[in-house]
């Protein structure tokens, strides 16, 4: 269609303070949907991703104004989530102090920047050769205002600042933190490297617990006091009784020979008297049995942590899975927060009954405890 067989309008709106102009070519039957737009590239830019609305609001608006009030709601918000992302900037010297100090700090420790300046990753490494990242969310009024700080530690990180902090005293809190963390890291790592640790998979720096594979479908679980990493964890045995309660024995009976200086790995080791047996010397078949009654190892990002007492079954079963199971059985009996019931897979041969519960040590105390599911 010739340019010539076009009305041209020329509009414009006033929104949030700003003015938008745009140009309409509409056809001579007036239709919306056979209509053209052109739009400064400020406002093509802020309409980025809502182009096929405004296409849409094209084709089923019925008349121009119309189609104007509509174009107007999508731009205000658009403006809005524009907003949202990247608040209105801040004054020049916000930026000139800003590139100053990250210079002073140096550019090899910038991780990103996003283009308003506002997020900030840092990077460090600690005495022991580990990487670690601390995220700062930057504030209009910074440095007047303290900027968020974000890391993956084990413990809170509180941050000391004036209006006349900088990065570089946030920087040096960070390395501060590090060092005083780095026994907590050196037992996790430990453990991490020489015992099969089943929960969790893919720990992170801030995780305090670890459930590790002691074999026979048996596993301890044990949680690290960041601030004093090799004394007594709390700590909690899983598995079948005739495994686990010789074990229970051994701590109790050996918690004396717990020597804070040696590593908390070689106490584990030398009051339960075992060797924890390594990933690459246990079979799968040893311990990543799938649950008896979902037939599943994981759910819900659990793994079976229950087995049946009976040595010659030691089946494992989901925590919630036996619970449901033996909620369903008319000649199950609970005790307190003890269940009991006939083993799905070998009650038909031996009646024996599950005890539904966790062996509990902390420090000097023995608890017996069930699963908050279990509690009513």
């Amino acid at each position: 269609m010739a340019l010539s067989a076009f009305f041209i309008i020329y509009s414009y709106f006033f929104s949030k303070g700003r003015d938008f102009h745009l140009r309409i070519e509409l056809p001579e039957d007036l239709q919306m949907k056979n209509a053209r737009l052109l739009c400064s590239w400020q406002l093509k830019t802020i309409l980025n991703g809502y182009h096929q609305i405004v296409q849409q609001r094209m084709q089923h608006s019925p008349d121009l104004m119309s189609f104007l009030m509509e174009l107007k709601m999508v731009l205000e918000v658009a403006l809005k989530k524009k907003q949202e992302l990247c608040p209105p900037p801040p004054p020049p010297q916000f930026y000139s102090s800003l590139i100053e100090e990250i210079g002073i700090l140096g550019w090899d420790k910038l991780v990103f920047v996003d283009t308003c300046l506002s997020t900030i990753k840092l990077k460090a490494e600690d005495a022991s050769g580990r990487k670690h990242l601390i995220t700062l969310k930057l504030k209009a009024k910074y440095p007047a205002e303290s900027p968020d700080c974000f890391v993956d530690f084990p413990v809170p990180f509180s941050v000391s600042w004036t209006p006349q902090s900088s990065l570089i005293s946030i920087y040096g809190q960070f390395l501060a933190a590090l060092e005083s963390l780095k026994a907590f890291w050196d037992v996790m790592d430990e453990i991490d490297e020489k015992t099969w640790v089943l929960e969790p998979e893919k720990p992170t720096r801030s995780a305090t617990a670890r459930r590790i594979a002691l074999g026979n479908n048996a596993s301890i679980h044990i949680e690290v006091d960041p601030k004093h990493p090799t004394m007594l964890p709390e700590t909690c045995f899983l598995g079948a009784d005739h495994v686990v309660k010789p074990l229970g024995i051994k701590l109790s009976r050996n918690i004396h020979l717990w020597d804070p200086e040696n590593s908390l790995l070689q106490n584990l080791k030398d009051v339960l008297e075992i060797d924890f047996p390594a990933r690459t010397n246990l079979e799968k078949s040893d311990f990543s049995m799938d649950c008896g009654i979902c037939y599943s190892y994981q759910l819900d990002g659990a793994i079976p942590d229950q087995v049946c007492d009976n040595p010659q079954c030691a089946q494992p079963f989901h925590q919630i899975c036996l619970y449901e199971w033996l909620r369903g059985l008319l000649t199950s009996r609970q005790s307190f927060n003890i269940i009991f019931g006939e083993c799905p897979y070998c009650s038909k041969v031996r009646k024996s009954l599950i005890k539904f519960h966790k062996i509990c040590l902390a420090f000097n105390s023995v608890l017996w405890k069930i699963d908050k599911h279990i509690v009513y």
